[in-house]
């Protein structure tokens, strides 16, 4: 009776079990040709709208130059993987709770802070190359300009991936303490330095940067007056418009005969070197009689 019951209890949860077996299978499969057809729709509309080369110029290029992925097959890859977490997490909860359930359910609650965490990272390094590229255009003429740029733009990438730690969760009791840390870092030396005898020191050391200033910014002004005038004479032949000839007026083409009636240039003069025959004048009839 025992044994019995035991094989109906076993049969009745193969049974109760393989309709769930078949609609996990079948919601599997179903996500992942759906996120299959994502990326690919994904793919082609970022290359259409030209989102690879707007990435390339926020400077995101050189991060991926190491990578098998451009920016548009990065993001479609993400949005793959994205929709297969989704298909996994509805594949399971077919079963009713269970720990793989609520971990997918937890890492697909975290998926848009990852993503406003990406976008945070690509426009902080956008905003940063652009701020390198015009500060290092205005102090070109200075010998510091570039350093200035270069370290313009570390601090905005930096200040970029914080905000990005913090938004995911990830890390965020050591990157404020660390920001912190450097920021009274930077302060204590200052402070040590003026107190322990850097004075003097730095006054010179400011004296010949300001001297220095002094005799660079002309040649930096000049340099960007320089470029504006390129720019605005760049401009000024882009919006000039081409001269075209009158409506109905046509170039006759080369060789052409002109209709009779219309005089032409005649040249009588005859080449140098030949003789004029006999009873002819060489300065032609009308010029006979005013020969010398």
């Amino acid at each position: 009776m025992d044994v019995t019951e035991s094989w109906n209890d076993a049969l009745n949860a193969v049974i109760t079990f393989l309709p769930k077996l078949a609609a996990f299978l079948v919601i599997l499969f179903v996500g992942w040709l759906v996120a299959k057809a994502l990326r690919k729709l994904v793919d082609v509309v970022l290359e259409r709208v030209g989102f690879d080369r707007a990435v390339e110029r926020g400077g995101v290029k050189r991060a991926l130059e190491r990578s098998k992925y451009d920016a548009s097959g990065l993001i479609a890859t993400l949005v793959y993987y994205a929709v297969l977490l989704i298909a996994l997490q509805m594949a399971f909860g077919v079963f009713g709770p269970n720990p793989v359930s609520d971990l997918l359910s937890d890492i697909v609650a975290w998926l848009p802070q990852a993503i406003v965490a990406v976008v945070i990272v690509v426009v902080a390094t956008a905003v940063a190359t652009a701020l390198a590229d015009i500060i290092g255009s205005a102090l070109g003429g200075l010998s510091y300009g570039r350093l200035v740029a270069r370290i313009v733009q570390i601090f905005v990438i930096a200040l970029g991936v914080i905000a990005a730690l913090n938004q995911i969760g990830v890390a965020t009791a050591v990157t404020t303490p660390v920001l912190i840390a450097v920021l009274a870092t930077v302060a204590g030396v200052v402070i040590i330095g003026v107190g322990g005898g850097l004075l003097r020191p730095m006054e010179q050391r400011w004296e010949r940067w300001l001297r220095r200033a002094e005799q660079e910014i002309p040649q930096a002004r000049a340099s960007s007056e320089a470029y504006q005038r390129g720019r605005e004479d760049a401009l000024r032949a882009e919006e000039a418009p081409t001269e075209m000839p009158p409506a109905g007026a046509t170039t006759p083409p080369a060789g052409a005969v002109p209709p009779s009636g219309t005089s032409q240039p005649s040249d009588t003069t005859p080449p140098a070197g030949t003789v004029p025959p006999a009873g002819t004048s060489p300065w032609g009839s009308d010029d006979a009689g005013r020969r010398p």
